[in-house]
């Protein structure tokens, strides 16, 4: 009779029920650790290493039946391999005490084929298949009380009659008395495959002349050690692997690892010998190998597809066995939410609901506001992660296990992103997918609706510049330094799966320079990534890293970054950046340059160059590669606080942001007391700063996502007149538009005036507001990579085409009440008219005018809708992020580094640069607030000496 498995529901409920297991099971380990008083986390099961041996050899008989030859077992063949015998607790206890024992092999085939074999000394587990397994051990972990409260539990999952069967088997396992672990047998306890058409159990049974033992010591806590060492002295030990094979479902099931395959039903057929010799090395090398062995990871799922695992249980052992695995390396944690957190948060976020529906968050007072606040940020972080690069289901076999991670990789950060989740290394990186705080609405048919030139020209097209009067320019450039770190949609070129949009009558454009007027403008097409057949072209690879590395500054991979630097130092010409052969300054990302760019990257470029003096001068030892990546890792975290403490409250200048973004990064203020106590009991993680906590992806793997990218779609920020005055005398120097300061441009205006006088000039002015009718004249119709495009239509078009909801559904999809009629989207009684004339149904709003027709909160810079997806994901950068979390911490940054990053902002970085605009920048504000500006007098200067 043929095999076959059954999967609970689908391939991918199963998955995501194994990735509930796999969190489930590290807080069992949690739960053990706490209770064992155990420093780290240890494996789940089969914690203490009763023996290991680096130099076993498996041995395949001469005469192995035809059908079992498969792959890599062939008559006569041998191979060495890695045994571990252990007992099955969680922590460390004596020989004597009862339990299971457990037995893992790792068979060398080559570099490239290596297979995991695992098994205990009783020949059926207590679950019936994972759900069950992983309960049980969740349960049964920590102390009595503990475990009487998660067998009431498990009583109440499953049933009492289950669960007493559970008990039964798992104390008759533990309870056998084991005189030697030479003498054990030990079961699989579940199927693999063995070719195409068999399935099997394995066992690993004793030799039949192996010498008897004595009875167990009750002293001795090591005694199976000890009996294993004294028996080598004397010989080898062996071991004989059978197989048993499928009959039927009734006697050999293969999704219910509780019933045993008897010897009646599948007699077992020797395969093979597994010997085992006396350690030919010296004590202090066998105890170092032992260390090794300890640190492997065994997973049945370590092997080929002609023996792949089958059933439930042995399906969900990749993901959990990894996750616990990661968890014991710390490349992976977990943090267990406390009761009171539980029950109280539960209260507070309920009576939130009822008090937003009367009175906004922003109306309450600063400790109410700033508990609404962790209120959203907790139902965002449910409901609102959509995680979508592609996922393995069913499991897949891996021929060899995941390589050992590279030291460099765990102490600086890769310059394409890969490796910041040690557990997961393609995390974040360079092509990963953008994520999603929404689900996807893809409506080609919508694409057109309304026309969105139309949409441009009527409602963001700038006819006066509307001034931001809270910030100044330097607020501006300093959002699209970052943007250019976190996101970058690939495009094809101008000519290949180009977006075409229709004119409306009697328009023309022409879409590349050198071109020719058409009826229509076409937009270059994003690259889509592969990996979704069957589902709509809406999903896109990030080519810059998803997490906030400076790689705007540094590169997004090796090779750019060499290019960049001088030994451990950014190549700087007289304290500017280079240029290449088309005028540009050369950086790590120069796309949409212009000089509140060449501003920043020439203040991070000499930040960072500085900080390889100050590193040489504390560690005068270090090589330049450790110099250079410390300084990357010292600013880049300082952009995160930045960013975090100082432009944010700027641009939402609100009390309650002002401290709770500082709580982000600082945690709550040391003297308040009452916000202290109620954080500490609805939201223990938040009662401190980020950077104190290990990381936490809330239960998807972290990216930024498209509606994250689309709410940061800011260009009415951009003014397009400057002014440009000298930072001493105050007397103006020029007037320039946007052209003249973008591309090429922005380096000779950098060289001429000087970075002084640019960030003074910056500084002193007033950015654009986020709202309708304030897009930059210059922006609608830019030339960039040879294609002409109008900025303010492919900020609709691109939204529309990368399946974001329109604004009503994303305002529902954030949990904010829908707009029911047109007068609640503005206060502005025009761009209602203008809005339903154009739109004619409210849902079909685009989500663009939507967010800048919204009336902001007082303070605010943008909507509050737009807000629900900056709280979500501003949090998320930090908290996600291994160097700004669990290796924040001096040994990786340098006590220096730390100190650095603790005692430095933006304020202070431009003035260690520019100290004469010292009495310029604001003294108890953000430097991203109005300067004080310079009343003029005198002659104006002559150019050079102003120069910088």
């Amino acid at each position: 009779m043929a095999w076959s498995e059954s999967y609970q529901g689908d391939v991918e409920a199963e998955r995501l029920l194994f990735e509930r297991l796999a969190q489930d099971m590290m807080r069992a380990q949690y739960k053990t650790r706490a209770y064992a008083k155990a420093a780290d986390i240890q494996r789940a099961f089969h914690s203490k290493a009763v023996f290991a041996a680096i130099d076993a050899k498996l041995t395949f008989i001469d005469d192995l039946p035809d059908d079992l030859r498969v792959g890599f077992a062939g008559p006569g063949k041998s191979y060495s391999a890695i045994l571990r015998l252990s007992n099955a607790s969680g922590y460390g206890q004596p020989d004597y005490k009862p339990d299971l024992r457990g037995l893992a092999v790792r068979i060398n085939v080559s570099d490239q084929e290596q297979h995991d074999l695992l098994a205990t000394n009783f020949p059926v587990s207590h679950a019936r298949d994972a759900k069950q397994f992983v309960a049980f051990a969740k349960a049964t972990a920590g102390g009595g009380l503990s475990r009487l409260l998660g067998v009431i539990g498990l009583a109440f999952t499953f049933g009492p009659s289950e669960t007493l069967r559970m008990i039964r088997n798992a104390t008759t396992g533990r309870n056998r008395k084991v005189r030697s672990l030479a003498l054990e047998t030990f079961w699989s306890r579940g199927a693999i495959c063995w070719g195409d058409k068999l399935a099997v159990r394995y066992l690993f049974r004793p030799a039949p002349n192996a010498p008897h033992a004595p009875d167990p010591s009750k002293t001795d806590p090591g005694y199976l050690s000890t009996e294993l060492a004294r028996r080598l002295e004397v010989g080898d030990i062996h071991y004989e692997l059978c197989l048993q094979l499928f009959a039927d479902p009734k006697s050999t099931p293969i999704e219910d690892t509780s019933v045993e395959w008897t010897e009646t039903a599948s007699p077992p057929i020797k395969v093979a010998d597994l010997k085992v010799s006396k350690p030919t090395t010296g004590d202090a090398e066998a105890i170092a190998n032992a260390r090794l062995v300890d640190e492997l990871a065994f997973n049945p799922w370590n092997t080929t597809d002609a023996f792949r695992p089958l059933g439930n249980l042995n399906r969900a052992r990749k993901v959990v066995y990894d996750a616990s695995a990661a968890y014991r390396h710390s490349f992976r944690w977990t943090s267990p939410v406390p009761f009171r957190n539980r029950l109280a948060g539960s209260i507070v976020r309920r009576a939130f609901l009822v008090i937003n529906r009367y009175i906004a968050w922003h109306r309450l007072s600063l400790r109410l506001s700033l508990l609404n606040l962790d209120a959203f940020r907790y139902v965002l972080r449910e409901k609102n992660l959509i995680g979508t690069d592609p996922v393995e289901a069913p499991p897949v076999a891996r021929p060899t296990p995941p390589p050992a991670i590279a030291e460099g990789e765990r102490q600086m950060r890769t310059y394409d992103g890969t490796f910041n989740d040690l557990s997961a290394p393609q995390m974040g990186a360079v092509g990963s997918t953008f994520g999603r705080n929404l689900a996807p609405v893809f409506a080609p048919e919508l694409f057109d609706t309304p026309n969105p030139v139309v949409v441009a020209q009527q409602l963001m097209h700038r006819d006066t510049f509307i001034p931001a009067r809270s910030l100044n320019i330097l607020a501006a450039a300093w959002i699209q330094f970052q943007v250019h770190d976190w996101v970058n949609h690939a495009r094809h070129p101008l000519g290949k799966k180009d977006v075409v949009v229709g004119l409306p009558a009697g328009m023309k454009w022409t879409s590349e320079v050198g071109g020719q007027p058409e009826d229509v403008m076409r937009i270059a097409g994003n690259m889509e990534i592969a990996g979704y057949a069957g589902k709509p072209p809406i999903y896109f690879g990030n080519a810059a890293s998803h997490w906030w590395d400076g790689s705007e500054v540094y590169g997004p991979d090796s090779e750019k970054a060499k290019l960049l630097r001088e030994g451990p130092k950014i190549r700087l010409v007289n304290g500017h950046l280079p240029v290449d052969v088309h005028g540009f300054e050369v950086t790590g990302f120069n796309e949409s340059w212009w000089l509140g760019l060449s501003a920043m990257h020439t203040l991070f470029a000499r930040e960072h160059n500085l900080l390889c003096d100050e590193l040489r001068r504390q560690y005068g030892n270090w090589d330049d590669e450790r110099v250079y990546q410390t300084a990357r890792l010292i600013v880049s975290a300082l952009i995160a606080k930045i960013h975090t403490v100082e432009w944010t409250p700027a641009i939402l200048a609100t009390k309650a942001i002002e401290v709770g973004l500082s709580s982000n990064w600082n945690g709550p203020p040391a003297n308040d007391w009452l916000t202290r106590a109620g954080l500490w009991l609805i939201d223990q993680h938040a009662s401190t700063g980020i950077p104190k906590t290990m990381p936490d992806h809330h239960g998807t793997p972290y990216s930024l996502t498209e509606d994250f990218v689309t709410v940061y779609r800011m260009h009415p920020l951009l003014p397009d007149d400057y002014c440009f005055y000298d930072h001493k005398t105050g007397g103006k120097i020029a007037d320039k538009s946007f052209m003249d300061i973008q591309g090429p441009g922005a380096d000779d205006i950098m060289r001429q005036y000087g970075l002084r006088n640019t960030l003074y000039s910056f500084g002193t002015a007033h950015p654009g507001a986020i709202t309708l009718h304030n897009f930059p004249r210059a922006l609608q119709a830019f030339t960039r990579d040879n294609e002409i495009i109008d900025l303010s239509v492919v900020d609709l078009v691109r939204t529309r085409h990368r399946g974001v909801p329109r604004y009503n559904d994303f305002r529902a999809g954030l949990h904010r009440p829908r707009i029911k009629n047109w007068e609640e989207l503005s206060t502005n009684p025009e761009d209602v008219r203008l809005i339903k004339e154009i739109y004619g149904d409210i849902d079909r709003v685009d989500t663009v005018v939507g967010l800048f027709a919204e009336p902001p909160p007082t303070g605010f810079g943008f909507s509050d809708t737009a807000f629900r997806i900056f709280i979500l994901m501003a949090s998320r950068r930090l908290q996600s992020d291994r160097f700004l979390t669990v290796d924040f911490r001096p040994e990786v940054y340098s006590p220096f580094g730390i100190d650095w990053i603790a005692n430095n902002g933006m304020t202070s970085l431009i003035l260690r640069h520019c100290p004469d605009l010292a009495s310029m920048v604001p003294r108890n504000a953000s430097a991203f607030v109005p300067w004080r500006p310079i009343l003029p007098g005198g002659e104006k200067q002559d150019l050079e000496r102003k120069a910088s």
